[in-house]
């Protein structure tokens, strides 16, 4: 049977990106020169390089070009005591996180039972985007009781810690007391955060953090790159 030429360009830039022949970072030709190279259609061309996207060997950049992606997968450990640094520094990755928005607003019905709080009371919405080596790999959103926490936002940017933020507030720790986990496809303006291609998938995982005793004090959604991360369930970590 017949190879598809298609299958040709990406069997080749694939072994260029294992033999080191192109290393993460490196940008590849643009599809007209791709396909000049070859002496092949673009359509082709473009078929092959969003296989290797799906794959998540390439990221396709809209305005500035495509890239070889950075071969490492994160492992992100869920447990007792799950801390993003912790997890991921580690693994020798740069992580940092940066807050894109924190509003006041009325709690939903969701949020307002994940904290044990009045149908519409005022909590801080948190936005914040994760990146490990300027790599978008997470954003979402946290939420806080604005009674209990009135400052969270600020205090967590000054502190460049969640876990000291809550020392600041006469918490000395805290615990993972529910965690859930689903896949789907990514929306358009999700896949430009994370800066991946269309195709591949994300991992939605909302959260509930609570003190030891169980009283709640977080309650969090996030949306995580399928193509960057692994998540792994911790059985016991104290």
């Amino acid at each position: 049977m017949k190879r598809e030429y298609w299958t040709i360009i990406q069997e080749k830039i694939s072994d260029d990106i294992r033999s080191g022949r192109l290393s993460a970072g490196d940008q590849l030709p643009t599809e007209t020169q791709l396909a000049d190279r070859f002496e092949i259609g673009r359509h082709s061309v473009r078929r092959a390089l969003e296989a290797l996207a799906r794959d998540g060997k390439i990221s396709i950049e809209q305005g500035r070009g495509t890239f070889v992606a950075d071969a490492q997968r994160l492992t992100y450990q869920i447990g007792k005591r799950t801390r993003l640094r912790r997890n991921l520094i580690p693994q020798g990755v740069d992580v940092t996180s940066h807050l894109l928005s924190a509003n006041r607003i009325a709690a939903s019905e969701d949020v307002a039972q994940a904290l044990l709080l009045n149908s519409g009371a005022t909590v801080t919405e948190s936005k914040r985007i994760t990146l490990a080596n300027d790599l978008p790999v997470a954003f979402g959103c946290v939420y806080h009781c604005v009674e209990r926490f009135p400052d969270f936002a600020e205090r967590r940017d000054v502190l460049g810690s969640t876990t000291e933020t809550y020392r600041s507030f006469g918490i000395e720790d805290y615990v993972r007391q529910h965690t859930s986990i689903y896949s789907r496809a990514a929306k358009s303006d999700e896949a430009k955060t994370l800066k991946q291609h269309p195709d591949v998938p994300v991992l939605v995982v909302s959260a509930l953090d609570a003190t030891p005793d169980g009283t709640p004090i977080s309650t969090s959604r996030v949306i995580w790159s399928a193509a960057r991360v692994t998540f792994t369930m911790a059985h016991s970590d104290g």
